[in-house]
Parts: C-alpha cells; sequence; structure tokens
C-alpha cells in the first residue's frame, strides 16, 4: 500500500476510535490525547543551511545536554534564534549574514528532544513549552544578555512566557506565533475526531502535567505582566494555516510598541527564509535602542 493511502487509513481508525471514546470512555480518550499533545512531529521543511555551521557549544540543564551554535564576534551583543514545535535552531539562520555583518553576535540552539539536544524531562520524542522557555534562559545566561529575542511559531510562546519569568531582552521578533495555546486544543480534536468531554479532561491533564494554567502561556496576557515590555515586531502570513494571522493581530493589540508586518502565500515556514521577512527582522533588531544610543553616546565622549 502506498505511503500516503497506509498515512490516510491510520488517521481515519484515530478519528473513528476517538469518536467513539468521546461517547463511552471520554477520560481514556483524555490520556491517549495527552500523549500526542506532548509529542513531537517530525521535522518538516527544508534541510539545507542558509548560513555555515557556527562554533559549537552545549549548556547543562536538569542534567542534560542543549547544543547550539553561536556566530560572530564573542564580545558582541547577541541576538537568540528560538525555534518552534519539532523545529531546530539551523532553521532560522537565514538570519545569520544580515546580523552578524551588522557585527552582531547570533545564537541558535535546539530545544529538548529537538535537533541535536538531549530528551528534556519529558523523555524522547516529548517535550512542553516550559522545556524550551527553559533551555532558551540557560542559553542566555551561558551565552550573556540578549540583544534581542528572534523566535518562531510556538518558540515565540516560550520567548514570552521566559519574559514574563524574568528573561531580560531589549527587542523580541516573532514570527507566525501563536498567541493562546487554548483555543488550539479545539483545532487539536476536530483533527482527531473527538468532541468537548474528551477536550475538557485533556486540558485539566495538561494542566497538571506543566503545573499551570494553560492561561499562564497566553501571549497578549503576559505583555500586561512584564513591566516594561520590550518593542516586539510580528510577522505573520494571512495564509499561515498553523498558526491564524488573528494571533499575531490579537497580540499586536495588547503589547505595547508593537508593529505587525504581514505576507502572503508564504506559510508557516517559508516565510523564515524570504529575503524580504528576513531584511525586515534585521531591520528592527538593528534599530539603535534608548540603551545602545547611550552607550554609544559615552563611548564618543
Amino acid at each position: 500500500m502506498p505511503a500516503h493511502r497506509l498515512a490516510a487509513v491510520k488517521k481515519s481508525t484515530i478519528v473513528r476510535s476517538f469518536a467513539l471514546l468521546e461517547r463511552v470512555a471520554p477520560a481514556v480518550g483524555a490520556r491517549w490525547a495527552e500523549a500526542l499533545w506532548f509529542r513531537i512531529p517530525s521535522p518538516r521543511g527544508r534541510r539545507d543551511r542558509s548560513a555555515e555551521p557556527g562554533r559549537p557549544f552545549q549548556v547543562r540543564l536538569d542534567g542534560r545536554a542543549v547544543a547550539g551554535e553561536v556566530w560572530g564576534d564573542e564580545a558582541a551583543e547577541a541576538v537568540y534564534l528560538v525555534h518552534g514545535w519539532g523545529g531546530w535552531g539551523a532553521q532560522l539562520d537565514a538570519f545569520v549574514g544580515p546580523l552578524t555583518g551588522a557585527g552582531l553576535r547570533v545564537v541558535a540552539f535546539d530545544a529538548p528532544s529537538h535537533g541535536a539536544s538531549d530528551p528534556g524531562p519529558e523523555g524522547p520524542g516529548r517535550s512542553t513549552i516550559l522545556e524550551l522557555a527553559d533551555a532558551l534562559a540557560a542559553v542566555v545566561a551561558a551565552n550573556g544578555p540578549a540583544h534581542a529575542v528572534i523566535a518562531h511559531s510556538l518558540g515565540a510562546t516560550a520567548a514570552a512566557y521566559a519574559l514574563d519569568h524574568g528573561l531580560a531582552a531589549g527587542r523580541m521578533a516573532f514570527v507566525s506565533p501563536m498567541a493562546d495555546p487554548l483555543p488550539y486544543t479545539r483545532v487539536f480534536a476536530g483533527r482527531l475526531g473527538f468532541g468537548e468531554r474528551t477536550r475538557t479532561r485533556l486540558v485539566a491533564r495538561i494542566e497538571r502535567r506543566v503545573g499551570a494554567s494553560m492561561s499562564a502561556f497566553a501571549v497578549p496576557a503576559m505583555a500586561g505582566r512584564v513591566a516594561t515590555p520590550p518593542p516586539l515586531l510580528l510577522v505573520h502570513d494571512r495564509h499561515d494555516t498553523e498558526t491564524g494571522w488573528s494571533d499575531s493581530a490579537a497580540i499586536a493589540r495588547s503589547w505595547p510598541g508593537t508593529r505587525l508586518h504581514s505576507t502572503s502565500d508564504l506559510g508557516h515556514r517559508r516565510i523564515l527564509r524570504d529575503p524580504g521577512v528576513v531584511a525586515e527582522v534585521a531591520r528592527f533588531v538593528l534599530e539603535p535602542s534608548a540603551a545602545r544610543s547611550g552607550r554609544a553616546a559615552h563611548a564618543r565622549s
């Protein structure tokens, strides 16, 4: 049987199974759905590099190795690249050339259970937003203050969560971000074929597992909890089928000092390599901040 037909049969069987469990055993369905929710998907998208490999490094997180790369002068200000769910650090390396060419240092890493990093506490093939946020905080602690953070998809949620929990960053650029994971439990339910009896139990299981309400990961609310939210650039394709453009619009309404740059027909991943998007993000990262201007004035005096 061809692979695509086999996959369709498998999905059909899963959907029928969840529909049955919704009727007769939603708690069992919720346990199964929880296991799938935390499972990391196979990497998708192009694997060729847009930049030469950087200098490798490792940091330890919960006794496990988080692998990364760094480009540029060790004394330069650092920009951190944060991939999304099922991604990898090199997915964002189109930003390396413009930023290092402007004198910045660029740091990328693979989150736990992603790429070249060890599995995290959730075990091989599984992870959480918390693991990604903790990995970002550990990488910044090892490599120096963040002049900027550029994050993709769920990596933007993790970066915002890290900011909400003490990470300092001069500016942030979110590409194709998710505003709030809770509505995506309904998308997840629709794809797998279960209803509200299973979904509400799934949400409760997710919250118990991570030790926090799902509302804790809603990016628009985070902006109100941070004393001085850094300037934010949002870049989102209007036809993104994985995270909706409306997510960026919701973040923009709540985050002071935000700019929303919209694209068309770049989707969820090609947007990371589009020359126009790369140039827009690089311009934003390189805009002078009050702190940098002050340092420059002090150096000239």
